[in-house]
């Protein structure tokens, strides 16, 4: 029994020593984990299209040199086209029409007739009324002649008179309603709807045609309460719509009233002329110009994020140094062809690592060739 517990005493004296033992790699037998003769890894920041290091024993990071700029915040509000002025032009007169109506989709001038009304019984109206005031001209100035004379008496000239411009009164009714048959185009504009046919029976207040005023074309939308501040009249606007197709204008009017139930204020961009073949109601993103400020304008890839989750950026000091900036992304660029991202937060002139973010640490030293003068 003591030569069995001898024994596996022994065996147990030989396997700890066994595992104490170092392991030496079959590849390097001179290199031992803890050696002082292991190359330390190098991390060197080359700048853009520069050739990378053929060294294993360095690992290359990218890096740009980017200056600050002046950019101009843009306010982004969903929207959508719509006409200067619609209007539905309607009769004034009851009657039938006789003439042709304008056809929908017409370009009109201001004055051009819409819709043409039979005369009927108003010419006859306007030759009685007219023959009415010359008898009641001649019966007036024969009653100042007899009050000349004193054969007449002030208040049968006073009615005269009256009767006389009673009568001037009904001319100018019977002209007037001759004038209302030709129902005319109060502006320059695009017929877009006509209700009446030849035949139809015009009643006063009923619709002829809806005119439609494109020149100019208006962008609207709803600016959020917490925008509308840094925004004003006169600011340039572009506006993006669902075709790709981007328009130019200017704030023509911004509410001062809030409306009730979304609690955004409303604009109006007033489109420039050389924008011709705009139509009311299509979708677009409305762009406005607001407060100018000095930002850095970086490639969206060179991003990260700190131990506590906050996004930001890597650069490489004076002393090349890495340090780790907290940034505000305020805009971006959606150009396919050099894509971009507006960002806050960084001093003037920055050497930004691109790419390799993750491999390097804020506080790490790296090497540079970079003319830090320049």
């Amino acid at each position: 029994m003591k030569k069995q517990q001898l024994l596996a005493a022994v065996i147990l004296v030989a396997v700890v020593a066994w595992m104490g033992l170092p392991i030496v790699s079959p590849d390097n037998a001179e290199t031992v984990i803890g050696d002082s003769r292991t190359k330390p890894i190098t991390v060197v920041a080359l700048p853009e299209g520069g050739a990378d290091s053929e060294s294993p024993d360095v690992v290359t990071v990218r890096a740009e040199r980017i200056n600050s700029q002046t950019y101009i915040e843009r306010i982004r509000v969903r929207g959508r086209t719509q006409a200067y002025r619609h209007v539905e032009v309607r009769a004034e007169e009851a009657g039938r029409i006789i003439g042709n109506p304008v056809n929908r989709g017409a370009r009109i001038n201001e004055g051009d007739v819409l819709c043409e009304i039979a005369v009927d019984n108003r010419e006859v109206n306007l030759q009685e009324a007219v023959s009415r005031r010359e008898q009641a001209e001649f019966e007036y100035e024969g009653a100042l002649d007899l009050q000349e004379q004193g054969l007449q008496s002030d208040v049968v000239v006073a009615q005269l008179k009256a009767a006389l411009e009673s009568s001037k009164a009904a001319v100018a009714r019977a002209m007037l309603a001759l004038e209302k048959t030709k129902i005319v185009a109060p502006f320059d504009g695009i017929v877009e709807t006509r209700t009446v046919e030849v035949g139809d029976l015009l009643n006063i207040g009923a619709v002829c045609a809806s005119i439609l005023d494109d020149s100019p074309m208006l962008l609207v939308g709803l600016v959020p309460e917490q925008d509308v501040g840094a925004l004003a009249t006169g600011a340039r606007v572009t506006g993006r719509l669902l075709s790709g197709e981007e328009v130019e204008g200017t704030v023509s009017y911004l509410a001062r009233a809030a409306d009730s139930i979304s609690r955004s204020y409303r604009i109006e961009i007033e489109v420039d002329s050389r924008y011709e073949n705009l139509r009311e109601g299509v979708t677009v993103e409305i762009l406005v110009n607001a407060n100018e400020v000095m930002a850095h304008r970086i490639p969206s890839s060179s991003l990260t994020l700190d131990d506590t989750g906050k996004v930001g950026v890597k650069i490489i000091d004076r002393n090349n140094t890495v340090q780790f900036y907290n940034i505000e992304i305020i805009g971006d660029e959606t150009n396919q062809l050099d894509p971009g991202i507006w960002v806050t937060g960084l001093r003037d002139t920055v050497t930004l690592v691109t790419l390799g973010q993750e491999i390097v640490f804020p506080g790490q030293i790296v090497e540079a060739n970079f003319d830090w003068d320049k």
